[in-house]
């Protein structure tokens, strides 16, 4: 029997409550409480990933210590024995005891014992020998550690070695406590793995978006409710196979580029099936995933649904480029189409034939009048479905609004064959139109005016060819005119000649001056800006309104040097209002298209700044859609401007080249709706529509919106209650000299909040 010289105090406190217990050293104590086979299968059922972890080390123990007689034990955090692994002797022996799986050791039943000390001590314990109460166990050496989950210091159990007392050697301890250690570190890395897979799960199942994880052979670890829904993705899928399978699948196909190429993926749009057919649009994100090690260990993916924004985008491309009663294309289609096959001509060199036939029916104002709008409207319909029957795929019909129509013809066969299709239109209208009931006769009056003959660019083209369509007016009406080059207005050319002359002089005789239209806050009810407009106060003419000077400006190239003098100009002014104390505000300055093409405009724009000390925040550049016709180069420009500071908006938004899958990506702050738009919001429902998808589709992308030529209450109220954010207008202000500017600046204010603040907030 081993003897230790100094007994640890615990081990004299436990003697200690044995004596006081009564306990007779000499006996031989058997647990007094076991639990039902029931109750332990529940039990190891309840610990089978702590018994795994334990076991799994208990058995390096072992091996470690191979040929010498141990038993490892394992209990609960009340001392229940849940496992036992070992020297087949020894069990054989203790079990003889009463010491077996199931039975519970506590310091009342068994006296001083390892199993109930190394869990109430908080360090590893040993009892060697004479240590133990009871002289039966005087021949055992034994060893225990308790394990916790460390995170929260949860006592979960403890793990215990026996052996004979000869065998006896401090070792066992240092290695248990290793091996604890090493149960608790693998013990909290399985708990704070659920955790991770808990939070995965929510992440993944809860998100709006479709998740799809894979590892790196493709097979899908993790993928949320609505993939499986919508497309019957499945977890334990394999994404290659699926794509090899069905190669029409976007998702799978791209996916497949991930995990094989590596390749990455950023807001590409796909239009997909769902598994009920139904069509849903997606922006599709992917990578790979790579370890600490950078080893590729999967994919992950997300789409995310705009299904409503793209179909709210489509309704805006419809709406601005289609007549909403008769569902034709429209103006600013035709304007579009025409500059197109302009562009292309000169472009590449070749010659395009080009025939515009502009048809306005007779009489249709007494056809309004004496039945009504309504029956109109249906008359304009069978008309427009007359025409489009006739064309088929020979031609392209326009309306311009009202009872105006257009006719495009590409590459026909010379004048003769122009002229026959126009007898051909006009002799469609000899067949009678029928109106609940009623026979309408009515006829046509046809303009044709042929490209390259007749003007060589599109306003120009579509000019005489109305020149004509009037000249066929007065001939009688129904009949066709070509275009002769005696339809055109002389003393217009002489007119513009002399104008040009005069603009040659203006910017040297310092004849411009720049007007600011203030701009008005329908949250703050404030003026929060202004736009600068060009004014020319020539000594021949008088005020010249811009409508007039700006085209002559554009055709001999002085507009990019007299925007620069603008640029200049406004930025001057608006450091000298700073400076008398007025608080600052934006101020919009209009970019001409040969400013914005030419490749010194961010330099020249950052010397203005930077020569007159105007703060960039407060500048805002407007360009039109048709600037941004390149986007690439767009995209380049802007974002340079951009890192200036100033602000970029769109003016005249939807009268131009518009798409709003290119808008997004350029770095634009605002939209400014077109005044063509705002005059007939409450006239006409198809302006009022383009309106309000303007407005929700710019909030939606983070977008201010300026509309402008807000003239009545009505309008106001109206983009009030769409939620415009700034309204510019005569309803408040014309545009206003420097001086008148300063003079009514604070007045105007005032009156916006006092006047208009109930009206605003109506």
């Amino acid at each position: 029997m081993t003897q230790l010289n100094h007994e640890q105090d615990y081990i004299v406190e436990s003697k200690r409550r044995c004596i006081e217990a009564g306990m007779d050293p000499n006996e031989i104590r058997i647990p007094k409480r076991s639990m039902s086979e029931q109750e332990l299968l529940k039990k190891r059922n309840t610990y089978s990933e702590i018994l795994s972890v334990v076991d799994f080390f208990s058995k390096k123990i072992l091996n470690s210590l191979s040929g010498t007689p141990i038993i490892i034990v394992i209990s609960d955090e009340n001392g229940y024995l849940l496992h036992m692994v070992g020297d087949e002797t020894i069990k054989k022996t203790i079990q003889q005891l009463g010491i077996q799986v199931g039975a519970q050791f506590t310091q009342e039943d068994m006296g001083t014992n390892v199993v109930s000390l190394s869990l109430q001590q908080c360090h590893p314990v040993q009892i060697i020998g004479s240590n133990h109460f009871h002289t039966i166990l005087h021949d055992s050496a034994c060893y225990g550690v308790a394990f916790h989950y460390t995170d929260i210091n949860n006592l979960l159990g403890s793990i215990c070695i026996m052996t004979a007392t000869e065998l006896h050697n401090p070792f066992f301890l240092t290695m248990l406590s290793t091996v604890v250690d090493s149960i608790e570190r693998e013990l909290l890395l399985r708990k704070q793995n659920r955790k991770l897979d808990m939070l995965n799960q929510i992440m993944v199942n809860k998100n709006r978006n479709g998740i799809i994880i894979t590892n790196a052979d493709g097979i899908i670890s993790s993928v949320n409710d609505f993939v499986v829904e919508t497309f019957s993705i499945h977890k334990d899928t394999n994404i290659v196979d699926r794509s090899e399978h069905n190669p029409e699948c976007l998702v799978s196909s791209h996916m497949k580029q991930v995990i094989q190429n590596k390749q990455s993926f950023d807001n590409v749009q796909m239009i997909l099936r769902t598994v009920d057919n139904q069509k849903v649009v997606c922006l599709f994100d992917a990578q790979p995933i790579y370890d600490e090690t950078n080893n590729f260990i999967g994919s992950y993916s997300q789409l995310r649904d705009i299904t409503e924004r793209y179909l709210n985008e489509e309704r805006h491309n419809y709406l601005a480029y289609h007549d909403e009663l008769t569902s034709l294309p429209n103006r600013r289609s035709l304007h579009e189409t025409l500059n197109y096959h302009i562009s292309s001509s000169l472009t590449s060199g070749k010659n395009i034939d080009l025939a515009l036939m502009f048809l306005d029916l007779d009489h249709f104002k007494t056809i309004n009048d004496a039945f009504g709008h309504s029956n109109g409207d249906i008359l304009l319909k069978q008309v427009s479905s007359k025409l489009t029957q006739f064309l088929g795929d020979n031609g392209k019909v326009f309306r311009m609004g009202g009872d105006e129509f257009i006719f495009l013809f590409h590459n026909l066969n010379g004048q003769k064959e122009v002229t026959h299709i126009g007898k051909q239109i006009i002799d469609l209208f000899d067949t009678p139109f029928t109106i609940n009931g009623s026979k309408f006769h009515v006829t046509a009056s046809i303009g044709i005016a042929i490209y390259p003959n007749d003007g060589t660019d599109a306003e120009t083209f579509m000019v005489y060819a109305d020149n004509a369509m009037y000249k066929s007016k007065s001939k009688g009406r129904n009949n066709y005119t070509l275009f002769d080059s005696n339809m055109k207005s002389n003393s217009n050319e002489k007119d513009k000649l002399s104008l040009e002359v005069s603009l040659r002089e203006a910017l040297e005789n310092k004849e411009f001056i720049v007007y600011y239209q203030p701009q008005v806050d329908l949250i703050n009810k404030k003026i929060i800006g202004a736009e600068a407009l060009l004014r020319w106060n020539s000594p021949d003419y008088g005020i010249v309104s811009p409508d007039v000077f700006i085209p002559i400006l554009e055709e001999n190239g002085l507009i990019s040097q007299v925007g620069e003098w603008v640029l200049s100009e406004v930025c001057d002014q608006s450091k000298r209002w700073v400076e008398m104390g007025f608080p600052k505000f934006r101020i919009a300055v209009n970019l001409s298209s040969q400013q914005f093409l030419k490749d010194n405009l961010v330099e020249v724009i950052s010397n203005t700044l930077i020569e007159t000390g105007m703060d960039p925040n407060y500048l805002e550049l407007e360009i039109t859609e048709t600037m941004t016709m390149d986007v690439e180069r767009a995209i380049n420009v802007l974002g340079q401007l951009n890192a200036l500071g100033v602000r970029i908006s769109i003016d005249d938004f939807g009268t131009g080249y518009s798409s709003l899958n290119y808008l997004k990506k350029f770095p634009i702050h605002t939209l400014k709706i077109d005044k063509s738009f705002v005059r007939d919001i409450m006239l006409d429902k198809n302006d009022s529509n383009i309106v309000s998808t303007i407005i929700s589709m710019a909030h939606n992308l983070n977008l201010d919106v300026v509309a402008e030529g807000v003239e009545t209450k009505d309008q106001l109220n109206f983009l009030q209650m769409k939620k415009c954010d700034v309204i510019q207008g005569y309803y408040f202000s014309k545009p206003l000299s420097v001086d008148d500017f300063e003079k009514s600046f604070y007045q105007l204010n005032d009156d916006i909040k006092i006047n208009y603040s109930v009206e605003m907030d109506g």
